[in-house]
């Protein structure tokens, strides 16, 4: 089954304040990855740095989308989810498990197997 040319891929990064990372990765591992499945954002991987700065501390996750309009529409949808908004709570009643992220859009070249 081939994807729609218009498909699009989104490369995210979250960096962790300091000992939060296992606190962010249970917030994906039991509530987030299903939320987005409601809300059309498909998961295709989910990285943790082994070495180098990053280590310990960022959660890096690639996501597809049927378009770029797609995208923002399940991203509305997501962040306007009561589930969502009561996890989010929960995960951060000791503070944020999230400082910084970083999204960036990306096209699948011509070459590329993912598209």
């Amino acid at each position: 089954m081939s994807a729609p040319p218009n498909r699009v891929f989104e490369l995210r990064t979250y960096t962790a304040p300091e000992g939060k990372l296992e606190s962010l990765l249970a917030r994906f591992r039991d509530h987030t990855l299903a939320l987005f499945a409601r809300h059309n954002i498909t998961s295709l991987a989910y990285f943790t740095p082994r070495e180098g700065p990053l280590a310990g501390r960022t959660l890096i996750y690639l996501l597809a989308h049927l378009s770029r309009e797609a995208a923002e529409q399940n991203w509305n949808a997501f962040r306007a989810d009561p589930d969502w908004l009561e996890a989010r709570a929960a995960s951060e009643s000791d503070g944020p498990v999230v400082a910084h992220i970083e999204s960036v859009f990306l096209d699948p070249a011509d070459f590329s197997p993912l598209k």
